[in-house]
């Protein structure tokens, strides 16, 4: 395939190499008449590992040139890919102008190409950048529309500095957030011969995947930084706990706990979180990540709160209200934080969970029930049909398989407020997930 790239910085010089590396021929632009010598001298323009034999044996083979030209290089290439910097602004937002400096030049070449034509975004943007920028920016400078005369996709990239050309080769994963499918399988024939996960998605749902993954990444950092001063404090090697921490796959580094949804409680993550931070403002240590964890826990209860209130319905049904589904435990469950601030304003409630009933029998929870909350075992009924038939606002706060259907079967006056994305449901006037 013919693949014309713009930006011949870390990200395009890399791309470019390791496109032609895979037979592709690719023309390289940059407005910097310097970096195009070299790169048409066989000399890479960046500093990074194995890329100088690849770009000097790819230019003599005759798969890899450099250029200032634009319309050269849209003219004659199938795909482009937007490389240029996208720098931090005073304020932390995203300077775009080079990105748009680039869609108009690649857009006026459009205008003169019959042939559909894929413009892709590998510059790292913040969600929402291909369409408020990059697309209309094309669609003006070449009077064709996206989607239909020419395509638009979103590919972001995962290298690392240092193993650059390994991690092109090796990706964890490639991404493609298109426009329309036609574009997205221009773009899939790039990549049909890596060992990696393919996932094709929305433009939107790409961009924030990158974002994503390094904002996690920084987390990563910071955390293991935050454990390492506390444990340097305690006498305790930090290296040796985060090994050990880092040998567990099906917890700490898996997917698991990684879906968004509801806050978190239960007898364990709550005081555990309290008694490290409090141990390292005993030490004298400042801990602004560890410390941040309960109170983002909080504004998840409040966010809770926030889209119950909003309905401007007064009977509220709560369905599941153990911290947890398949557990009759309400020690710091976070639904009923929820339960307590709607039963302080005034709302009328019907409370719903069938092992929580059987725990008000005879479970281990009996006299937290009937001792610390008897305000709420008095709103407890043992039939889900009557919170059903009551709510106005249903409100599912665990993951029992007996809710699955709710969203589904709703009479026409009531909503749900899905609190763990019980079922698979865009969100709508009726049904509001809280997170997504």
């Amino acid at each position: 395939m013919k693949i014309s790239i713009f930006g011949l910085g870390y990200v395009g010089a890399v791309s470019a190499g390791c496109l032609a590396k895979d037979g592709h021929v690719v023309i390289g632009v940059d407005p910097n008449q310097t970096k195009v010598e070299l790169i048409n001298n066989g000399v890479t323009p960046i500093i990074e590992n194995d890329i100088g034999e690849i770009i000097a044996s790819n230019v003599a083979s005759g798969h890899l040139r450099a250029t200032t030209d634009v319309r050269d290089a849209v003219l004659n290439s199938n795909i482009s890919l937007i490389c240029v910097g996208t720098p931090s602004q005073l304020n932390g937002n995203l300077d775009l102008s080079y990105v748009r400096r680039v869609c108009e030049e690649i857009g006026a070449a459009l205008k003169e190409k019959n042939d559909f034509h894929v413009v892709v975004g590998r510059s790292t943007m913040l969600p929402g950048s291909m369409r408020s920028v990059v697309i209309p920016t094309l669609e003006a400078a070449s009077g064709k529309t996206a989607g239909v005369d020419f395509g638009v996709c979103n590919n972001p990239e995962f290298l690392r500095e240092g193993t650059a050309v390994y991690d092109y080769f090796n990706p964890p994963k490639t991404v493609i957030g298109e426009s329309d499918s036609r574009a997205g399988d221009m773009l899939v024939e790039l990549y049909k011969n890596m060992d990696a996960p393919l996932l094709r998605t929305d433009i939107e749902t790409a961009e924030m995947v990158k974002y994503t993954d390094n904002n996690w990444h920084a987390l990563k950092v910071a955390f293991a930084n935050e454990i390492g001063n506390i444990s340097k404090a305690l006498g305790i090697d930090g290296h040796k706990v985060m090994e050990i921490f880092c040998q567990d796959t099906k917890l700490n580094l898996s997917s698991y706990y990684m879906k968004p949804g509801f806050a978190f409680g239960g007898s364990c993550l709550p005081k555990d979180v309290r008694a490290l931070t409090y141990k390292g403002k005993s030490l004298d240590l400042d801990l602004p990540v560890l410390n941040a964890i309960m109170p983002s826990n909080q504004r998840q209860i409040e966010k809770a709160i926030d889209m119950i209130t909003r309905k401007n319905k007064r009977k509220i049904g709560i369905l599941g209200f153990a911290f947890k589904a398949g557990t009759d435990d309400l020690r710091e469950s976070p639904i009923v934080d929820v339960i307590e601030y709607l039963i302080g304003k005034g709302y009328e409630l019907k409370l719903y969970d069938k092992n929580v009933n059987l725990a008000a029998l005879t479970g281990a929870n009996r006299d937290y029930i009937l001792n610390h909350i008897p305000h709420i075992s008095k709103l407890m009924v043992s039939d889900m049909q009557d919170v059903l038939d009551f709510a106005e606002t249903l409100v599912i706060g665990n993951g029992a398989a007996e809710f699955k259907s709710v969203p589904m079967s709703l009479k026409l006056e009531q909503t749900v407020v899905d609190l763990v994305r019980i079922a698979n449901t865009k969100s709508d006037e009726r049904y509001d997930g809280i997170c997504w």
